[in-house]
């Protein structure tokens, strides 16, 4: 399998990656498309001619947000939805509601290193936050997707996934004590897993999924952490530069058909046998299709 690299990098941009794509008469998805990265990436596909839906919880950010997006591209063709993927009836209400075919999903929303919490359903809020709610979004959405023809699903992990493999005998810490960094980096292998198990069950449909890590950017993801973050400053990405390799998931002719990959700074990342210090690389048990198997079928089952 050959590693996939691109002539962008850790400095690219999400328009640069964007340039000279025709997204026209293209319908994408961005989860989180009000703050942070999800805001650029929104921007590069608006730009390039894609009919954006932004999936968000506060639909007054949403709107204040795709005016902005519309000003700045002139594309009128920028929607706001309301969608809070920790509740288990606006993922349902959301997936309703599409009608048509959807090309892109950009599973970008997510929290970060909260503070303990839980679900109506008793789900760790990280783990049902980040994952379960982009899982039962992307199979609510399978027929729309299935539609599109070459449908792509990115799915926005961390490098943080180097801090925890999915413990799939304590998915929801009832036995380990609580720690906010692992249930992070729990939830962000759970990310890199789904796009393993959409590309092996759905790409007979043609839809495939890849995840990658933004990098460090400073939004609003820091606030339980202090809102700063502690990345020596070279290594810190402007929205514009973290929002790259998502655009370039969506959009690159490089993937046509790929899926089941982690990309860092534009480019596939090499696989590691051993956690290094930046964190830099993609972990095995990530890309272990029995693991994203087995995941795949408990987040079927949580979901029942």
């Amino acid at each position: 399998m050959t590693r996939i690299e691109t002539p962008f990098g850790f400095s690219s941009t999400a328009a640069e990656v964007a340039e000279g794509i025709d997204l026209s008469g293209r319908r994408v998805i961005v989860t989180g498309g009000a703050s942070g990265i999800g805001v650029e990436t929104a921007r590069a596909l608006a730009a390039i001619g894609a009919e954006v839906t932004l999936a968000v919880r506060n639909t007054d950010a949403g709107a204040r947000t795709a005016a902005d997006i519309t000003g700045t591209t002139g594309n009128k063709n920028v929607r706001v939805a309301v969608l809070d993927l920790a509740d288990r009836a606006s993922v349902s209400a959301f997936v309703h509601a599409w009608d048509g075919p959807l090309h892109v999903l950009v599973n970008n929303a997510g929290i970060m290193a909260s503070p303990e919490q839980r679900t109506s359903d008793g789900w760790e809020i990280q783990f049902a936050t980040n994952h379960l709610g982009h899982f039962a979004l992307a199979f609510g959405l399978y027929d729309a997707l299935a539609s599109a023809g070459g449908a792509r699903i990115v799915s926005v992990s961390s490098s943080a996934h180097m801090l925890s493999p999915v413990i799939f005998d304590d998915l929801q810490f009832a036995f380990r004590s609580y720690d906010p960094w692992l249930a992070y980096g729990q939830s962000k292998s759970a990310n890199i897993l789904f796009a393993v198990g959409v590309t092996g069950r759905w790409g007979d449909a043609g839809i495939t999924a890849n995840a990658l890590s933004p990098g460090a950017i400073e939004t609003n993801l820091q606030r339980h952490v202090g809102g700063r973050l502690s990345t020596p400053a070279d290594r810190i990405k402007s929205p514009e530069q973290g929002a790259a390799t998502s655009v370039l998931l969506a959009t690159s002719p490089l993937l046509d058909g790929i899926g089941g990959r982690y990309f860092e700074n534009c480019n596939e990342a090499s696989l590691v046998t051993r956690r290094s210090p930046d964190l830099s690389g993609v972990a095995p048990y990530v890309l272990d299709r029995a693991n994203a198997d087995r995941l795949w079928e408990t987040s079927l089952r949580l979901l029942a």
